[in-house]
């Protein structure tokens, strides 16, 4: 009779031991899959600059923002799950260069902008800069066209904007004519924020071939190598962007879809 209360009593807890273990290991699986969803469900807040000028000089002709240049990592980085503001000088509609929306600048982003009409009312819509905060945002990028060279490079807000990002080593990522947003750019120091950085921009033959050498205020490549950056490209129209610490810069049109990785990464 012992024997059988012995066997009995041992069972019991033995059950009542495995009982806890499972619901322990439940309990962690549940937390550890909370944990994951929570992470899939983090937001990335990223601050997208687009230039308000649509006057390309005195051609008469207009520019703005390059689609690419902004369809490319604007869907690249939404898919991803990232939350998105896009703000101008101006607020308001933000112009798009008309040489940027022909068919023979069309990609697969560009169309899929185009039948986009969210993305084209928020195009329409954008935010005054300065009634942007910085803290609100895990990043900053600037897409490229050749309006930046006219009023970012000189807009007292975007460059203190810019300072604000990168004094709290946020990622600042620009490509093509957007590096000129970074003309008077100053790091902690007063030197250039460029000074020093390894750095790429549109190239002075691509704007040559582009015949717009005598129509822009200044070269992007000149403003970069004046500025102490370090400097590099490849070939006219080929795909490169380079990053040295929480700057990210890309050469052209072709190279949007870098700085958008670039930038993804980042944020990781």
């Amino acid at each position: 009779m012992k024997t059988v209360k012995f066997i009995v009593l041992t069972l019991t807890i033995l059950t009542v031991s495995s009982c806890k273990e499972f619901k322990t290991k439940t309990n962690s699986e549940n937390v550890s899959e909370e944990k994951i969803e929570f992470k899939k469900e983090k937001k990335m807040n990223i601050l997208f600059v687009l230039t308000s000028h649509d006057k390309l000089g005195d051609t008469g002709k207009k520019t703005g923002f390059w689609v690419e240049e902004f369809a490319n990592p604007y869907y690249t980085l939404l898919d991803k799950g990232a939350k998105i503001t896009i703000a101008t000088p101006k607020g308001g509609a933000a112009p798009i260069d008309p040489s940027s929306d022909s068919p023979d600048a069309a990609t697969d982003a560009t169309k899929r902008f185009n039948n986009d009409t969210e993305a084209k009312d928020r195009i329409a819509n954008t935010i005054v800069l300065a009634n942007i905060n910085p803290d609100d945002f895990d990043a900053v990028f600037y897409p490229g066209g050749h309006g930046p060279l006219w009023d970012l490079a000189n807009d007292k807000i975007s460059i203190a904007l810019i300072e604000k990002f990168n004094a709290q080593d946020k990622p600042i990522a620009f490509v093509c004519h957007a590096p000129a947003a970074l003309k008077n750019v100053k790091a902690a120091n007063g030197n250039p924020l460029v000074k020093g950085k390894k750095v790429t921009g549109f190239t002075n033959t691509e704007e040559a071939a582009v015949q717009l050498t005598n129509v822009v205020p200044f070269l992007v490549e000149n403003m970069l190598n004046d500025n102490g950056g370090i400097y590099s490209k490849k070939e006219d129209w080929a795909a490169y962007a380079i990053q040295d610490g929480n700057l990210i810069t890309g050469q052209n049109p072709a190279s949007s879809q870098l700085v958008a990785n670039k930038l993804l990464e980042s944020l990781k």
